[in-house]
C-alpha cells in the first residue's frame, strides 16, 4: 500500500495526521478551560468537587492526544522537533511543568492527610489551564511568525537569541493566538459542563460565561484570522528547496486550496452554532457542534501552514534554514514504515470515543460525587 506512494505523498500524509492529532488535542483543551472556571462556576466546595470530577474523567484523554501529537511530530518531522524543543526550550520546559502539575493535582487534590490543602492543587489546575494553554497557543503562533534559529548542512541547529524562544511573547500575533486558544478552551468547557453536569446552578453560570466571553473570543479570532491572511509568509521552490519571502502567502494558500477555505469557514460556523445552541436555544449538545468545528478549523490552519510549498516554521535569522515538510521530515523508509503503524490511530481514537461514551452514559450529579469515596 504505502510502498507505492511517493516521498512527497508520505510527507503530506504525515502532516495531515499531525494536523488531526493537533485538532483532537485543541478540542480536549476544554479540560484546561474548565480548570480555570472552578471558582467562577462552583460557589462552594461540593460544586467544585463536581466540576473537578467531571473534568477528571477526561483529562487523561486530553493527555493521550497531546502525547500522540508530540510522538507523531517527533517521528515524522524530527528536524522540527530538534529545532523547536532544543532551541526554544525555556517555553517548552514551562509548558511541560504546567502539565506535570496538572497530573499531580488530580492525583493528590482529595488525598487523605493532604498537608498542602485542596486550594493548592486547585491553583495547580488553574496554572495548567491558563499559563499552560496560553504558552502552547503562543508557541503555535510562532509556526506562522517564525523563530530565531539557524540549521547548518549537518542538520545541527542553534538559537540565535539568548532568550531561547521567550521573545515570542513580544509578538502581538503570537500572544493573541495564545489568548484565543485560552478563551476557546473556556467556552468549550462551559459547553461541556452544560452537557455533562446535572446541576442547574452550574448550568446557569456556564451559560453566563458563554454570554460574555464569546465576544472576547470572537475579537481575538477575527484579529488572528485577519493578521494571518494579510501577513507575509515563506514559500519555497520544491525542486531546489530555496526559500523566499512571499507577501500574503497564507491568503494565496487559501485561494489555492478551496477545500481548506471551506473547512475553516464551516468550522467557524459550527463553533458559533454550538455556542448559540446552548446559549439561546437552551440546548445541551452544543459541545459536539463546537468540537467538530474546532477540529475543522485547526486542521485547516495546519494545511495553510504546511501545504502549497510553504515553510511551516520560518527562520527569522536565516530564511534558508526555514523548515518545510520536505526538508524537516524523516527518510522515505521511516515515513513508509510508520505509515503502517499509523493505521492504529483510528483504533486509539475509537478507544477514546468508547471510554468517553462509557463514562458519560448519564449526567454527573452532586449526589453521585458525594457517594464516590475515590473522587478527585
Amino acid at each position: 500500500m504505502f510502498n507505492h506512494w511517493s516521498y512527497l505523498a508520505l510527507q503530506q500524509y504525515w502532516w495531515f495526521l499531525i494536523a488531526v492529532l493537533a485538532a483532537a488535542f485543541v478540542f480536549m483543551t476544554f479540560v484546561q478551560g474548565g480548570q480555570t472556571l472552578l471558582y467562577k462556576l462552583g460557589k462552594n466546595e461540593a460544586e467544585r468537587d463536581l466540576l473537578v470530577n467531571s473534568l477528571g474523567r477526561k483529562w487523561e484523554l486530553g493527555f493521550t492526544s497531546l502525547v500522540m501529537f508530540g510522538g507523531a511530530l517527533f517521528a515524522a518531522f524530527p528536524l522540527f522537533y530538534s529545532v523547536s524543543f532544543g532551541g526554544a526550550y525555556y517555553v517548552w520546559m514551562a509548558i511541560l511543568f504546567c502539565f506535570i502539575i496538572q497530573a499531580v493535582a488530580y492525583e493528590y487534590r482529595k488525598k487523605p492527610d493532604n498537608i498542602f490543602g485542596t486550594r493548592t492543587y486547585e491553583t495547580f489546575l488553574f496554572i495548567n489551564g491558563s499559563l499552560g494553554i496560553i504558552l502552547i497557543g503562543t508557541a503555535l503562533g510562532t509556526l506562522f511568525t517564525g523563530g530565531h534559529f539557524v540549521v547548518d548542512e549537518m542538520h545541527l541547529s542553534h538559537w540565535t537569541l539568548p532568550s531561547y524562544g521567550l521573545e515570542a511573547a513580544l509578538v502581538p500575533f503570537n500572544v493573541a493566538f495564545g489568548f484565543m486558544l485560552f478563551f476557546l478552551a473556556r467556552l468549550q468547557a462551559a459547553l461541556y459542563f452544560i452537557d455533562n453536569i446535572e446541576e442547574e446552578g452550574i448550568t446557569a453560570r456556564a451559560r453566563k460565561v458563554l454570554k460574555y466571553e464569546t465576544w472576547i473570543f470572537l475579537i481575538l479570532f477575527a484579529y488572528v484570522l485577519y493578521s494571518l491572511l494579510t501577513m507575509s509568509g515563506y514559500g519555497y521552490d520544491p525542486a531546489t528547496g530555496i526559500v523566499h519571502r512571499e507577501p500574503l502567502k497564507y491568503w494565496h494558500n487559501l485561494q489555492a486550496m478551496p477545500a481548506v477555505a471551506i473547512a475553516v469557514a464551516s468550522g467557524a460556523l459550527l463553533v458559533l452554532w454550538g455556542i448559540g445552541l446552548d446559549l439561546f436555544a437552551k440546548g445541551r449538545r452544543g459541545i459536539w457542534f463546537s468540537g467538530i468545528g474546532t477540529v475543522l478549523v485547526v486542521v485547516g490552519l495546519f494545511a495553510l501552514m504546511g501545504y502549497n510549498d510553504t515553510a511551516f516554521y520560518p527562520s527569522l535569522s536565516d530564511p534558508q534554514s526555514s523548515l518545510t515538510i520536505q526538508n524537516a521530515s524523516g527518510s522515505r523508509y521511516t515515513l513508509m514504515s510508520m505509515a503502517y503503524v499509523s493505521l492504529m490511530v483510528p483504533i486509539v481514537l475509537g478507544y477514546i470515543a468508547y471510554v468517553w461514551r462509557a463514562m458519560d452514559r448519564k449526567s454527573l450529579s452532586l449526589q453521585e460525587v458525594e457517594n464516590d469515596p475515590h473522587h478527585y
